[in-house]
């Protein structure tokens, strides 16, 4: 006897048929934009490169301490580094364009309603990072220096503050996206609200992973000047789908092939 009904088993299939619709959508329209992502990315790096030093220089503000190199190359892949990630921070709107607008399509999402996840997309992400530079960064440092004794002092490689202080910033900047696609999930109908509010010990089960993951040091401090901001951005995103009464929006999803701007006959 089969477990599905043949009734059960089409539902399966086209509802698995949909979903590799909708993926290719993406697929497709994010290779449009891809090349030239690229070729951007490059030549901001190369510009933000001859700006490195200062931008290290602004970091170190926060470590009050002098860095070290253990390796001929330590400086320059530092550098290195820091282009690439001040590039990538620099070309957030043009990367959160392309990607929601490829993420959008199969779901209908343009005009004015994709203008603004861009924008609060962008916001949120340079909010995040900001409130990392200026409060979370230097409450990090200054309790992990604060280990410091007459016999035991720090000796910090260049090559491992920037990999700190990159990937903190920039991990602040993407956790604090989590309102935004907990609003796209529910208004496009994925995710409900009520899943989300029946399921708040697993998100914050979630989060403590997340920020365990995401946090360059494993330390009970860190994960939680990044695990507590990313739980209040949670109930702000169940706050912002209660109020706007965005759960299940209707949306007109796309199918592969279709043209926007094809005209009318």
């Amino acid at each position: 006897m089969l477990p599905f009904s043949n009734s059960e088993l089409r539902t399966r299939h086209s509802e698995l048929e949909i979903v590799k619709n909708k993926l290719v959508i993406f697929i497709l329209e994010l290779q449009k934009s891809i090349r030239a992502l690229l070729i951007s990315l490059v030549l901001l790096t190369v510009l933000v490169f001859l700006l490195s030093s200062g931008l290290i220089s602004t970091f170190q503000n926060h470590l009050q301490e002098k860095l070290y190199f253990f390796s001929v190359a330590g400086p320059f892949l530092a550098h290195v580094k820091v282009a690439f990630f001040g590039a990538l921070y620099l070309l957030m709107p043009l990367l959160t364009y392309v990607l929601w607008k490829a993420m959008g399509k199969p779901f209908g999402v343009s005009g004015k309603r994709l203008f603004w996840y861009v924008f609060a997309t962008c916001l949120l992400f340079y909010a995040g990072t900001v409130f990392c530079y200026l409060v979370t960064l230097p409450f990090g440092v200054k309790f992990l220096l604060g280990y410091q004794s007459e016999d035991l002092k720090a000796v910090i490689s260049i090559g491992r503050f920037v990999n700190f202080v990159t990937i903190f910033i920039l991990a602040f900047g993407v956790i604090f996206e989590l309102p935004i696609f907990m609003i796209f999930s529910a208004q496009v109908g994925l995710i409900s609200r009520a899943v989300y509010e029946k399921n708040r010990r697993f998100a914050v089960l979630g989060i403590a992973i997340l920020a365990a993951l995401l946090t360059p040091t494993p330390d009970v401090v860190n994960m939680a000047l990044m695990g507590v901001p990313l739980y209040m951005l949670y109930e702000a995103g169940i706050l912002v789908i209660r109020l706007l009464d965005l759960d299940g929006s209707a949306t007109t999803p796309v199918e592969p092939g279709e043209d926007d701007d094809q005209p009318n006959s």
